[in-house]
């Protein structure tokens, strides 16, 4: 294939293909051309004037997103010198202008780094180190933190993008991009405590949507599509952004709400599909505002395991049958789902149309059905970390190794059982437990401290900190938490903090998790 990039930074730092797991694409939908731009693709279908974004009072039609997206594209290479294969970091809440910024990324070639507005100076830092990108579009509400040497152009209101922006038509002809060029650099929230860079292509956009969009949540063009997740985060990118475009439908973009306020806003916008986590429909339930999703066709859940309970709840009280999916940012999206009559509560599902899912012991060989092992999936989309020295710890076999421990029945069903590593799934988030621990050791009255998960119906985990402080000090479990809100995103703060005299460690020092995991536990 042919790349555009005239930047080789992505291609440079791709690892080698002998370290990428096996790619099929073994769907029609799937074999693309060889050039192809996805924002192109996906700005291509529906007539010009029908609805197609809305949200923080701006509302447009296919026509006018295309216009904007082509006048960002323009304002990029004519006026901010950007060449294909550049990097874009983009930092703003879920509202038209960051769809925008983010389809005139990839119609100019270059390469989009959705960042979460609510992260801090240290981790936009660790992530400009990582892209090295050329330029940043920021909404000029999350001007903060952006690391200061980086070219910055406000987007927004009565912002420099607003201005810039109208010295051009909209004529821009996008960039001829190869399938394979990177397209989006997703970071993760990195078990190390350093996030990663994975690396997807333009052909890897819409094979999202050509699996698990078109086959099991089955958007249509007259559907109206809402949901919490950040653009940032691959799901919300996915469900919010590239599903709905490419099935010709409208999404609703929707900044921090309540999930009762998510609700009352399904019922207002006449929302028919629903992108959002467990903890949410749990909320909406517990709210008696269950009645809202009425006209709702389609409940998306993701983010974290979906309980048996909850399912049945919200069943029992709207008719509705809460699709649930596994995805990891890694491979891009939901590979792991079942809708209708093939859902069974309390299992995730099964392979997703297009992808391959086992369950491996550690050298790669199935293990029987009933028995835990390792998911392992492979198909049109994979694991390609940007200078990543965990890619053959993530791809092993020709596999995708997606850190969960799960169990496969007989009729190919796979029931989730606990995550392998140190990564915490709270209220749909991923918190990685050591960057919660390195923003705690920054305190001067702790001395040492581990971060471990504990089992919590309503947000599925809650971040728990087990901490030693220097002598003298006094134990401030408020002021730790502050500490941590202020050094990395908020979310990530421990809810639960206690103080302890030592940490448990083996004669040669390693930190012993599970005994903490084991008194966490007992909390429950």
């Amino acid at each position: 294939m042919a790349s555009a990039h005239t930047d080789p930074f992505c291609r440079d730092h791709l690892p080698p293909r002998d370290q990428w797991p096996e790619l099929t694409f073994e769907l029609p939908e799937l074999r693309y051309p060889d050039q192809l731009n996805a924002a192109r693709e996906l700005l291509a279908g529906p007539p010009g004037e029908r609805p197609c974004v809305r949200g923080s009072g701006i509302s447009w039609t296919y026509a006018e997103l295309r216009h904007h997206a082509a006048q960002v594209a323009a304002v990029l290479t004519e006026d901010l010198g950007l060449v294909p294969g550049n990097r874009v970091l983009l930092r703003g809440p879920n509202e038209p202008w960051q769809v925008a910024c983010w389809l005139g990324v990839l119609l100019a070639g270059g390469v989009a780094v959705a960042t979460m507005p609510m992260l801090r100076r240290t981790e936009l830092d660790t992530i400009s180190e990582l892209a090295r990108p050329s330029l940043a579009l920021v909404h000029h509400d999350f001007l903060h933190d952006v690391p200061p040497d980086l070219r910055t152009v406000a987007y927004g209101g009565d912002s420099e993008l607003t201005g810039m922006i109208a010295t051009h038509d909209g004529g821009f002809a996008p960039v001829d991009t190869a399938a394979d060029d990177v397209a989006l650099l997703a970071f993760t929230s990195g078990t190390t405590g350093r996030p990663k860079a994975t690396m997807h292509f333009h052909r890897d956009v819409l094979a999202i949507a050509d699996t698990f969009s078109r086959h099991v949540v089955q958007i249509r063009p007259a559907d109206v599509v809402t949901g919490t997740p950040p653009i940032a985060f691959t799901f919300g990118l996915g469900g919010l952004v590239v599903f709905p475009l490419r099935a010709g439908a409208s999404t609703v973009l929707l900044d921090r709400v309540t999930p009762p306020q998510l609700a009352d806003t399904v019922a207002e916008e006449g929302v028919t599909v629903l992108f959002t986590a467990p903890t949410a429909y749990r909320a909406i339930l517990a709210a008696d505002k269950a009645d809202r999703l009425a006209g709702v066709r389609r409940l998306v859940s993701a983010g974290e395991t979906l309980p048996a309970s909850v399912w049945h709840a919200m069943h029992d009280a709207t008719g509705l049958r809460i699709i649930d999916g596994i995805g990891s940012t890694e491979m891009l999206h939901v590979f792991i789902s079942a809708a209708d009559d093939d859902i069974r509560p309390g299992t995730t599902g099964r392979a997703v149309p297009g992808y391959q899912a086992a369950v491996l012991d550690d050298d790669g060989r199935p293990v029987p059905d009933g028995t835990p092992g390792n998911l392992a999936v492979k198909g049109p989309t994979g694991c390609r970390y940007l200078d990543g020295d965990r890619q053959t710890t993530y791809v092993r076999h020709g596999w995708n190794f997606t850190g969960d421990t799960y169990v496969r029945d007989a009729d190919g069903y796979f029931t989730y059982l606990a995550r392998s590593d140190d990564m915490i799934v709270s209220s749909g988030y991923n918190i990685s437990g050591p960057e919660v621990e390195q923003a705690l050791i920054g305190h001067p009255d702790v001395v040492d401290c581990a971060v471990v998960a504990t089992p919590d119906e309503e947000r599925g985990a809650l971040v728990t900190a087990f901490v030693v402080l220097r002598e003298g000090a006094a134990p401030d479990a408020a002021a730790l938490q502050d500490h941590v809100k202020q050094t990395i995103a908020p979310y990530k703060y421990p809810r639960l903090v206690e103080f302890v005299t030592e940490l448990p460690r083996t004669s040669t020092g390693k930190l012993q998790r599970f005994v903490l995991r084991e008194k966490a536990a007992e909390r429950t």
